[in-house]
């Protein structure tokens, strides 16, 4: 005991400690370049795609009022009932394409992928005949009638997009468990170069109005699919992993619903806090003075507060765009930390399918320190451009004063959501192995 209290013995073990803590931040370093190496261009990829709606809400806000509202209350129906459905039910593959691959078990990735699709199909044709009837939803829940009328429209020509989105959100989790990013974000990109000028020759070069812009998305989702498709046949990346159809892939939706349930209910949550904002600010009265109780009202909207009753405050469409407008920055920040957390999934799966669950966890601390380097950077940015923001979405001169009151509001919601968004699916990753694991269930993780 006196030997290990020696001088020449503390030296040496604050030499092994220094040295071992110096391994560890070299260790901590590589995973941050690991995981940034696949989540800058992951924020490409997904906001790429989102993009594809922003354009649509920004360009219709300069066809007038009514079309931006009616294109807002539209777009905010269709993510709650349909995107956000499909999106977070091909979060399923994150887990089994992610630690399939980790597993070394190549063959399963074309197996559940090909059931992801099969199941997300099958999820569009309710969700298609749901919106054919959303004028009538919304005049029935109160709405203008115009707007409704307008709105459903834009719904009923937005259904061709449905089922490319479900198979690209599908094909982008399957290259995304084999860090193949680079295809995506090639295609993605050339998918919003297509849309832009398609999306202004649709909209301003024809009669079609908004329902141009819900046309416009359809061809450019089915767009970026198509080329995804070509890739997976053509490139020797995807050799180890096959998509082949096969009757294992009917074996395999259930396992697949038993991962999607919970994931769409996690997305389906964040996302539907927001939009059902854009659809309640339809209801409310119309009137003049908004201004003074602005912020309140907006605090209590963001905390899901019933205010027809609460508040005495009146305000006319322009309250639509206003809020739409907001939250539509607030949902693009999203993808970025969305990213980032996908980054970190993708690691996290592969390294439980391996069966190195210290790894997994060192990838989390990782991304957590990246994404509050990047929060800090564009809430500043956010903030100093509160000014002009609001041009974006529209020229009438309120929707741009009001957007601009809102950022400080908005600053703060992508400071809170952002961890959020990073950690939800992490943790839903490490849940998952805990289960599969903790109760020796058969799994892609296992090594039998």
């Amino acid at each position: 005991m006196e030997e290990a209290l020696s001088p020449e013995n503390k030296e040496r073990r604050v030499v092994v400690v220094a040295a071992a803590a110096a391994a560890t931040w070299e260790e901590f370093g590589e995973e941050l370049k690991k995981v940034g190496s696949i989540a800058t261009p992951m924020v490409v990829v997904t906001v790429s795609q989102y993009l594809l709606q922003v354009v649509s809400m920004s360009m219709a806000g300069h066809l007038g009022e009514v079309s931006l509202s009616s294109t807002a209350i539209a777009a905010s129906f269709t993510n709650v009932t349909g995107f956000s459905l499909l999106f977070g039910m091909a979060g399923a593959l994150e887990t089994l394409c992610g630690q399939a691959y980790g597993a070394k078990q190549y063959q399963k990735l074309g197996i559940y992928t090909f059931a992801a699709i099969f199941s997300l199909i099958l999820v569009c044709l309710p969700v298609s005949l749901l919106w054919t009837f959303l004028d009538k939803i919304l005049i029935n829940i109160g709405q203008d009638p115009s707007i409704s009328h307008k709105a459903g429209k834009f719904a009923i020509w937005l259904i061709p997009s449905l089922f490319p989105y479900a198979i690209l959100q599908s094909l982008v989790r399957y290259l995304q468990a084999q860090s193949l990013i680079l295809p995506m974000l090639l295609c993605s990109v050339a998918t919003l170069c297509f849309h832009i000028p398609v999306y202004w020759a649709l909209v301003f070069k024809t009669d079609m109005g908004n329902c141009g812009a819900a046309l416009a998305i359809g061809l450019s989702y089915w767009l970026n699919a198509i080329l995804l498709g070509f890739y997976l046949k053509y490139s020797a990346a995807t050799e180890r992993t096959p998509l082949s159809f096969s009757k294992e892939v009917f074996l395999s939706i259930g396992e697949f619903f038993c991962f999607a349930v919970p994931s769409a209910v996690m997305v389906c949550l964040e996302w539907w806090s927001s939009e059902l904002l854009v659809l309640l600010s339809g209801l409310l009265p119309n009137a003049h003075n908004l201004k003074p109780q602005f912020f309140l009202y907006g605090l209590l909207l963001f905390s899901n507060a019933c205010l027809f009753d609460l508040v005495d405050i009146s305000v006319d469409l322009i309250l639509i765009p206003i809020f739409s407008s907001s939250l539509t920055i607030a949902s693009l920040h999203f993808y970025v930390p969305y990213s980032f957390g996908a980054a970190a999934s993708t690691w996290v799966s592969n390294e439980l399918g391996a069966g190195n669950p210290e790894a997994a966890r060192l990838s989390i601390w990782a991304v957590m320190v990246l994404e509050a380097a990047e929060v800090t950077i564009a809430s500043t940015t956010l903030f100093c451009c509160r000014y002009v923001l609001g041009n974006v979405f529209s020229d009438e001169k309120e929707v741009v004063d009001y957007v601009r009151d809102m950022v400080p509001l908005i600053c703060l919601f992508i400071v809170v959501d952002s961890f959020q968004a990073v950690l939800s699916g992490n943790i839903f990753q490490l849940l998952l192995y805990a289960r599969l694991f903790s109760f020796k269930q058969p799994s892609v993780g296992s090594k039998t």
